[in-house]
């Protein structure tokens, strides 16, 4: 039985590596283009460019590959849904078929295209909690929502709600993970039987596991109390967000990369070199 303690989405590892010191929005700001770029890749030159970057991910963040792509263990199995969804339902000329199942080359390459991309956005999205304080990460975004504020936008208490949710994913996995180890050890079986008595068998683990969550949100809420916190009330910071040079280039070379993958994937650069 396998558990979800190597599981890293959503945790903020400390360090003081390049990423970690970069302003919260500026890293916020890089993950949504990140994600802008991964939507516009639409071919595998594309995917390798992203795949090399990915590689450069641990010199930039202090943190090892593995723990990078470890982020993305949860998602594996809709990334597997995805693109077998692509692979059999495909039109184009076929190079398997058996039955109504027919694999194309479309396909193949759709499926590889749309499993990879998914599975870059899960990494990239995960680099920035896993380098920004949760803290810092709230500040960041509440400081950039903050225009909305004038059109009646509640921007203090997004970004609040979504530095909990955020907050709280690690946290159900150990407590998921704790749950599951506590149940084998009084003798459950989570992996023999069929599918509805595997289904049935987790429910041992769901009511505790709700029982907790509605415990910690409770005592989160007496906790945001007994601190005066009150929504929508302005907050003074002990280490104010500061944008300097270093985001200012940071975002310029992430554009540029982005552009270039762009332009390689509208055929643009190769008909430039070319002539």
């Amino acid at each position: 039985m396998q558990f979800l303690s190597g599981i890293s989405l959503g945790q903020f590892i400390p360090g003081d590596s390049l990423l970690h010191r970069l302003d919260p929005r500026c890293k916020i700001i890089s993950t949504f283009l990140l994600i802008t770029g991964l939507f516009m890749a639409s071919k595998i030159p594309d995917l390798v460019l992203w795949g090399i970057f990915l590689l450069a991910l641990p010199a930039l963040s202090g943190i090892s590959l593995k723990t990078i792509l470890k982020s993305a263990r949860p998602i594996l199995f809709l990334v597997a849904i995805t693109a077998l969804l692509n692979l059999f339902w495909t039109p184009g000329r076929a190079v398997f078929q058996a039955g109504f199942l027919k694999v194309t080359e479309e396909g193949l390459m759709t499926a590889f295209e749309m499993g990879m991309r998914l599975f870059f956005l899960v990494v990239f999205a995960s680099m920035l909690m896993m380098t920004t304080n949760p803290m810092a990460f709230s500040d960041g975004l509440e400081r950039l929502l903050s225009p909305l504020s004038k059109i009646g936008f509640p921007s203090s208490e997004m970004a609040v709600m979504m530095t909990i949710a955020l907050r709280f994913i690690p946290t159900l996995f150990e407590e998921t993970d704790r749950i599951l180890k506590a149940q084998l050890s009084r003798g459950a079986d989570f992996e023999s039987g069929g599918l509805l008595k595997r289904a049935r068998s987790f429910i041992p683990v769901l009511i505790p596991l709700f029982i907790l969550v509605f415990q910690r949100a409770e005592n989160l809420a007496i906790a945001m109390e007994s601190r005066c916190y009150v929504p929508g009330m302005a907050r003074t910071r002990l280490n104010p967000l500061v944008w300097s040079g270093k985001e200012t280039a940071a975002i310029l070379g992430l554009l540029a990369f982005i552009t270039a993958v762009v332009l390689l994937d509208r055929s643009y650069f190769l008909g430039f070199v070319a002539i």
